[in-house]
């Protein structure tokens, strides 16, 4: 045990935030996710334990490959009594996460495809571009804002089906 006092252990949000690099407005935001927490003094300050810097690496590096914050999250809820994750724990998550990350790539892949085409062409029509209007349905009942537009007594709106 340290011989320290346990006030002077504790973390201020401006401690944590200049130590870990993230905003004081991210730590609030992780504390309300639930990914981070806190104590509150008699005055209502928050207090971060220092293992709280490990948490919000690993939530900043996991943020940093693409991870969702309710994917981060469930990855901390699943480690053993809330505890903080080790480099184990790190690469068991992020082996866990490979096909999450492949299938990403292989997105983002098609749309920079997608993008060089568009440029390529020049075309940038609303009505033929597969990447300014995927998968149109409403655009085979003619041109216009579809679902907006009032029948011609403009008693009733045309249903889009």
């Amino acid at each position: 045990m340290s011989s320290i006092p346990i006030a002077h252990r504790l973390l201020t949000v401006g401690m944590l935030s200049a130590r870990s690099g993230a905003a004081v407005s991210a730590l609030h935001f992780y504390e309300a996710k639930g990914l981070i927490t806190s104590t509150r003094t008699t005055g209502n300050q928050r207090r971060y334990t220092r293992d709280t810097l490990r948490r919000i690496a690993f939530i900043r590096a996991a943020q940093r490959v693409g991870m969702p914050l309710a994917t981060i999250r469930e990855a901390l809820d699943s480690l053993p009594d809330g505890r903080t994750p080790t480099p184990q724990d790190w690469a068991r998550l992020s082996e866990d996460w490979r096909a999450q990350l492949d299938a990403r790539i292989t997105e983002l892949t098609q749309l920079r495809d997608n993008l060089d085409d568009c440029i390529g062409c020049g075309c940038l029509s609303l009505q033929r571009c597969k990447l300014s209007n995927p998968d149109d349905r409403l655009g085979a009942q003619g041109p216009g804002a579809r679902r907006l537009l009032v029948s011609p007594d403009c008693s009733q709106e045309r249903s889009p089906q």
